[in-house]
């Protein structure tokens, strides 16, 4: 090969390898593009198809509810006055268990009952028929501290349609709100007096709380809507 043919040969090489380069960086850059779009929907799936995230196991339920019973005792010195009501249907079997605690710290029964707030929800004319459960007062509460029992504080809504239900059946001298979770997003100025969790939430998502009295696992989820 003469040497002008030679110099001409090597000067097209380092164009054809910047030539491959270029189409190794496009292939690169597809690739790429691909891949993070692939994660944008995997990220995207995920955020609908969330797995429910665990906040409170069986012991951590028990242990919550024991540290709301001392508090409660502390509080209550007069303990002979004092009742506890479960807000239908989520806060029965959590104030049976309060009760129990109770009765074990103070050294005697402590009455216990439950109260539907059905008729009480200030968002009863949009209700086809609204959801009755019982309601059982084994006891006066006039002149009594009624300990309001709940599994989740979130509006507070609710906690309003109890204690105008509570004041059909007589004038307490004292209610406090006892709740395992409180979630946030309060539209009405209540507070709870004892909380077993404080837990920030999104609109988005939601509490669960799963007691072995309903039968199953018992524990407390965060779930997405």
């Amino acid at each position: 090969m003469a040497p002008e043919s030679a110099a001409l040969t090597r000067s097209f090489v380092p164009l054809k390898a910047a030539q491959r380069g270029c189409k190794g960086t496009y292939e690169n850059r597809y690739h790429l593009s691909r891949e993070f779009r692939a994660s944008c929907w995997t990220a995207w799936l995920g955020f609908f198809m969330h797995s429910p995230t665990l906040l409170l196991d069986s012991p951590a339920i028990q242990r919550t509810i024991s540290r709301m019973a001392h508090e409660i005792a502390e509080r209550n010195a007069a303990s002979l006055k004092v009742v506890i009501v479960g807000v239908q249907r989520g806060g029965v079997h959590l104030a049976q268990r309060l009760a129990d605690s109770l009765s074990k710290l103070w050294g005697h029964p402590v009455p216990v009952g439950c109260i539907d707030v059905g008729m009480h929800r200030d968002d009863l004319h949009q209700r086809v028929s609204p959801n009755i459960s019982p309601t059982s007062f084994p006891f006066d509460v006039n002149g009594k501290t009624v300990v309001l029992v709940d599994d989740v504080l979130f509006s507070g809504r609710t906690t309003r349609a109890a204690m105008d239900a509570l004041n059909d059946f007589g004038r307490p001298q004292a209610i406090q709100l006892a709740v395992l979770v409180d979630r946030g997003h309060r539209e009405l100025p209540i507070k709870a007096d004892f909380v077993g969790k404080n837990t920030p939430t999104s609109l988005l998502e939601r509490i669960n709380v799963r007691l072995k009295e309903d039968g199953g696992e018992e524990a407390v989820y965060i779930e997405k809507l």
